[in-house]
């Protein structure tokens, strides 16, 4: 991802990203980032923040009648399991996203395909269908984040989809996909 990056802060945009959740989502404001970056460095070019952060729903079963509680990321009992974010994280995240322009989604927040798992899942989706509406470009990227937003019932809100996560991402990188590598060798 970092090429990218450099692409977009060549052209000036600021970017920021977030890796979250269960699937590790990746947000940016002109692209996804990974790696090993600032946290919470709002003034810098780029400004990345991993998740969970602060709070996160957590289940003694991987079940939608599990019990639950919200804690700290750093202090999910044993045999418990994080399967969505808390509420804090979420507003965090949308926080980060407000005055984006362009953003990449690639992976669920939680385990959205439970209700009890779903709420910050659902509730980025609906801040994404706000920036869309606000004129923000908004990519979703991968099987899970597609089901995701159409399970939300706003994926025609949505810039564009594609079932291609990983490959999406390489694509925007300016990698060559195998595929695309084969066509041109034939």
């Amino acid at each position: 991802m970092d090429a990218l990056v450099k692409q977009c802060e060549a052209a000036g945009e600021a970017v920021k990203a977030a890796k979250a959740g269960g699937d590790a989502a990746a947000f940016s404001g002109g692209s996804a980032r990974e790696g090993a970056y600032p946290e919470n460095e709002l003034d810098a070019p780029v400004s990345v923040v991993q998740l969970p952060a602060g709070e996160i729903l957590v289940a003694d079963a991987f079940d939608a009648n599990a019990n639950t509680q919200v804690v700290s990321s750093d202090a999910i009992p044993d045999g418990w399991m994080g399967l969505d974010n808390g509420p804090a994280a979420t507003k965090m995240i949308q926080d980060k996203l407000a005055d984006c322009k362009t953003v990449i989604w690639n992976g669920p927040m939680g385990v959205f395909e439970m209700d009890a798992f779903a709420k910050g899942t659902f509730a980025i989706c609906d801040t994404l269908k706000e920036l869309t509406e606000k004129g923000a470009i908004t990519i979703i990227g991968g099987g899970d984040s597609v089901a995701a937003v159409e399970k939300a019932g706003l994926a025609d809100a949505m810039s564009h989809i594609s079932t291609g996560g990983g490959a999406s991402l390489e694509l925007l990188e300016g990698k060559v996909l195998p595929g695309v590598a084969a066509r041109d060798a034939a």
